[in-house]
């Protein structure tokens, strides 16, 4: 490491002002404070000091997503090899390698493109590089499904992070998630990718690391769409060879499903560290799952076989699909909720009840966590406004008394 920060103290006077390519400055200290923590401190101006920074934070929460992405690439080869009939002709590794192939050009994709944008647009405008889109990055792969196209993918994080949160000013300014917005750019672009029986598991061994064959007679349907098209008698949810499904199977994530979103056992890792470290809100991670289970217990009161959602147990309901990920990773963007503390119980709260209301009364759409996170996006500064008013209101009336 000695080495490295030599050369690039050595190379740095080419990119300050005067140097030969001084104009790629951003992009050289974007990938030194990248390397390295930088030693400049505030010397003016600053209300609190503090060892946290953006790179800080960003860095804590993809230790976060480790776990979600670990089990979903296993998951992924799982799925495979169960779908073809060899699971149990491979070990761990084959399996895990399978998944980790298919995940990694996603990874790729997703980051090459949106830090590609940022590096530009930085280097157009002369700022330095955020490093707000390296969470981003690794979120897009974990919210689609395995055979999601890479070009896809390309054009809608392309999309994202122009419309959703450059021309917004970049980090911290962008009134969306922008992984929400890649995610609901490819729902709405491309529904046939994104939803159905074929797209969450690949049955193509592309890798030649099985016998390559592809199967057709299997259902790859997820939980969440086996109950969307539900047509009567006992809700009996199955696997994609037709084996029963429990409570525990949905907990522990070898299901059918977006790449990082099946597993909560590893959300729940990831929730500890996010909690442990600070770096997330406690208050709107319960209240999503206060919300979650409280609409999800009042649609069980009356179940219906119009809307086969409300015969799932509310426990089944925050297991399933994407609510768990949602909760933990995508309402607790400090950039795009509540602010204030009252603002986060009533924003997760109304994020967790939303989620639910539309996965059970909206029988063409079988999830409901991205469209409740994206709305309780545009109601945040609303709620917070209405927070702070009713605080000033308060302190007012004590004043008058007073």
């Amino acid at each position: 490491m000695k080495t490295l920060r030599n050369y690039l103290d050595k190379i740095k006077p080419n990119f300050m002002p005067g140097g030969k390519w001084a104009m790629f400055r951003s992009v050289f200290e974007g990938f030194e404070t990248f390397l390295y923590v930088p030693a400049t401190t505030s010397r003016s101006g600053v209300h609190i000091h503090d060892s946290i920074d953006t790179k800080r934070t960003m860095s804590v929460v993809i230790l976060a997503l480790m776990p979600a992405l670990l089990f979903g690439m296993y998951n992924v080869g799982y799925q495979h090899y169960l779908a073809i009939g060899e699971l149990s002709a491979v070990g761990f590794w084959t399996i895990f390698f399978f998944g980790f192939l298919a995940v990694l050009p996603k990874i790729i994709v997703s980051y090459v493109v949106g830090l590609g944008i940022e590096f530009v647009v930085a280097q157009w405008r002369g700022h330095e590089i955020q490093e707000g889109f390296l969470v981003s990055g690794i979120l897009i792969p974990l919210i689609v499904p395995v055979d999601t196209p890479l070009w896809m993918i390309a054009v809608a994080t392309a999309f994202a992070v122009i419309f959703a949160k450059e021309v917004f000013g970049g980090t911290g300014m962008n009134i969306f998630n922008v992984a929400l917005v890649t995610r609901a750019f490819l729902f709405f672009a491309y529904p046939s990718k994104m939803s159905g029986d074929e797209v969450f598991v690949r049955t193509a061994d592309t890798f030649g690391l099985g016998a390559g064959r592809v199967v057709d007679t299997f259902t790859g349907a997820t939980p969440l769409g086996q109950v969307a098209t539900h047509s009567g008698g006992d809700l009996v949810l199955h696997n994609i060879v037709g084996e029963p499904l429990s409570t525990l199977d949905y907990f522990l994530g070898l299901i059918p499903g977006s790449i990082g979103e099946t597993s909560m056992l590893a959300i729940l890792l990831g929730a500890v560290v996010l909690l442990w470290t600070g770096i997330a809100s406690w208050r709107v991670m319960l209240s999503v799952f206060v919300g979650g289970l409280a609409m999800g217990a009042l649609a069980s009161l009356f179940p219906s076989t119009v809307y086969p959602g409300s015969m799932l147990s509310p426990i089944d309901q925050i297991c399933l699909g994407g609510f768990a990920f949602a909760a933990v990773f995508m309402a607790t963007d400090p950039v795009t909720g509540a602010r204030t503390r009252t603002g986060q119980y009533i924003y997760g709260f109304l994020i967790g009840v939303i989620a639910i209301l539309i996965r059970v009364y909206n029988t063409g759409y079988p999830e409901g966590a991205m469209l409740a996170v994206l709305l309780m996006n545009v109601f945040a500064p609303l709620i917070d406004y209405f927070v702070v008013e009713g605080n000033i209101k308060r302190r007012l009336k004590r004043a008058r008394k007073a």
